[in-house]
Parts: C-alpha cells; sequence; structure tokens
C-alpha cells in the first residue's frame, strides 16, 4: 500500500520521475505474483497526491522481472525474456492508446487498430515490438506473430485490446528482451495474462480519460520489496505498510 501526500525523493537520477507530472503505480507481492493493485498519482509541487481508490489488475501469468525502460539496469532478481509470461519491472513510459473503436475518450494519442494491424514478437525481425500493418510492410513481415491487435477478429471475438495503451517497455527492441507489453482489458476479473498488466472496463476508462500526454505520465510496476528499495532514488511516493 501506498501513502497519501508522500514526498518525491531526491530524483537523484533526473530522469526516472522527475518530469513527470502523473504516475501509474502498481505493486505486487513479489516476484512471482500475478496481481497487483494499480493507484494513479499526480504531482503537487513536490509531492505525489493520490488520485480515485487502488485497483485490482492482474500482471504476467508468471509474475514479473526486470524490464528496460527509465530505470537503470538492475540484477537483483529474474529480468524480462520473450515469451516468459512475466510483465516487465520498473519505470516506463507511456506510450499510444489503441482501441477497436474509431475513436476513443483519451488525450493520449489514440491509433485505431485494423484486421491487418499486428505486434511483432518474433525475436529476429527487424520489426520486433513495433506495431504494425501488413497492408504497409506486407503480410511476410507479420509471419510467425502471436500478436494480432483485432482479437476480436482473429481469436473468436477477444475484446481484451478493446481498449488500451502501450507501455514503453524495451523501447529500442533489443532481440528477445520482451516484446508487446501493453495495458488492456482482461479476459475474465482476475485472469493473468502473457505479460500485459489488464483491468476491468471501468478503470481503464477511467485511465484513458485521466491521462494527459503533456504530463508526461509514467508506469511503474515492482514488487513491495523492490519498491521499497528504489522508491526514494526514482521519485516515487513514500510506500507504506499494509
Amino acid at each position: 500500500m501506498l501513502a497519501g501526500c508522500a514526498t518525491t525523493g531526491t530524483d537523484r537520477y533526473g530522469g526516472e520521475t522527475s518530469q513527470a507530472g502523473q504516475l501509474l503505480v502498481v505493486t505486487t507481492a513479489d516476484w512471482d505474483a500475478n496481481q497487483g493493485r494499480l493507484q494513479r498519482y499526480e504531482r503537487n509541487g513536490q509531492q505525489w497526491r493520490p488520485v480515485g481508490d487502488a485497483a485490482e489488475v492482474t500482471i504476467g501469468r508468471s509474475g514479473s522481472a526486470w524490464g528496460l525502460g527509465l530505470h537503470p539496469a538492475q540484477r537483483d532478481g529474474p529480468v524480462k525474456r520473450e515469451g516468459d509470461g512475466r510483465a516487465p519491472a520498473g519505470l516506463f513510459r507511456i506510450g499510444t492508446a489503441f482501441g477497436y473503436a474509431d475513436r476513443a475518450a483519451t488525450a493520449l494519442p489514440y491509433s485505431a487498430m485494423t484486421v491487418s494491424d499486428y505486434c511483432i514478437d518474433v525475436n529476429d525481425s527487424p520489426l520486433y515490438n513495433r506495431i504494425v500493418d501488413a497492408k504497409t510492410v506486407g503480410e511476410a513481415a507479420v509471419a510467425g506473430s502471436t500478436e494480432p491487435m483485432r482479437r476480436d477478429l482473429h481469436a473468436g471475438g477477444d475484446q481484451r485490446y478493446r481498449q488500451g495503451f502501450v507501455i514503453e517497455h524495451n523501447p529500442t527492441g533489443v532481440a528477445g528482451a520482451g516484446s508487446c507489453i501493453f495495458a488492456h482489458l482482461w479476459k475474465a476479473p482476475g485472469e493473468a495474462t502473457a505479460g500485459c498488466t489488464a483491468m476491468d472496463d471501468g478503470e481503464m476508462n477511467r485511465l484513458l480519460a485521466w491521462l494527459k500526454p503533456e504530463a508526461q505520465p509514467v508506469f511503474v510496476l515492482l514488487p513491495q520489496a523492490q519498491y521499497a528499495q528504489h522508491w526514494r532514488a526514482w521519485g516515487l511516493p513514500e510506500p507504506t505498510a499494509r
């Protein structure tokens, strides 16, 4: 559980959260937990102020592991790899919103997905970890990808990608380091994911309406022990005991 209005810490690394005006913070019990709690925060001077109530979310079915993002490289735990079923842990920029509809109630840049849009999860592809349109890059370029972005059309009406946004893990596309990490709707309440963060429709609607690109929002996912270790240096809200 995180504190109400807490100091941001020293911002000693400068780049992690010092420019952010909004945070989405997910904490889990440990590296292997696939359930967590998400809390919104906005900056109030030199403090973080919680916004709304915490929400239940699910993450990777195998838990979490250090990803590639805004935080310094870490080795005190598992490291995210393609196909490991773990959600990337650390600090990450929030990218484009996406969905099945032509538009969404959000200030984030929005991409309406089509039947030919895929996120490439093939390690040796030059398009690895990118959302592309097969009509543009060619059918051969998306061959082998398991991430069609219109899952309703490719996977029996699946609604998980009906609303979501990109979590910018591994933005440079390091091969094998993990790809296609999103916040999206869960298939069923409490059901874990392959590595994304999932939630119900109501919470997703609140996030999309609240997030503002000018606030340079940052997504944070950490097990409680790692949060307690890094919060001050990374400029996060102060942790408190449950």
